[in-house]
């Protein structure tokens, strides 16, 4: 994984001072890289059946329509509140000033449909375990969580899979 690490750019003090932002636009612009972490997102999954991934907006997006296609399976998007066009159920979630909400279709998943969620980081891990509940709330089982970056210190991980969520991110980053 060193060398999906090594394609990650770090950019200090962004959004905020003391922040170390994980930025992994140049991770998807190096087509190495990129196929790798595709592949690499879906190994500790591999023999599992999965109906759906479901990706975190935006770069869940990007990361999520790829494995779909890898995968040869339908893609979910989960978005903010007030972003999809149709019926939606949504699913709250503590910030550290205040609340946000995702979103998706009612139509998404199917009950009991198997679920795959991707994003590129976890962090506290709050929009991801929204997301887990948003999709066991459609009747979806989610099957894993797969994630580029894990930042280990602020323990998302941890949160999800006191949900009973298998996790695996492909490289960890020390501070936030």
């Amino acid at each position: 994984m060193d060398h999906i690490k090594a394609a990650i750019r770090t950019i200090p003090d962004y959004p905020k001072p003391g922040i170390m932002f994980r930025d992994i636009t140049t991770l998807l612009g190096d087509a190495r890289a990129f196929r790798a972490a595709v592949d690499a997102m879906i190994a500790p999954h591999a023999g599992t059946k999965i109906d759906k991934v479901a990706g975190i907006e935006a770069r869940g997006f990007i990361l999520g329509g790829a494995i779909a296609h890898q995968l040869s399976i339908g893609f979910v998007p989960i978005r903010k509140k007030g972003k999809l066009p149709f019926d939606t159920i949504g699913q709250s979630y503590e910030l550290e000033y205040g609340t946000d909400e995702v979103e998706m279709h009612t139509d998404a998943v199917k009950p009991g449909e198997r679920v795959l969620l991707v994003d590129d980081l976890i962090a506290t891990g709050g929009t991801a375990e929204a997301a887990v509940k948003l999709l066991r709330r459609a009747g979806a089982h989610v099957e894993g969580a797969s994630f580029v970056v894990d930042l280990p210190e602020l323990r998302g991980v941890e949160r999800l899979r006191a949900l009973d969520v298998p996790v695996a991110a492909l490289v960890a980053f020390e501070g936030h």
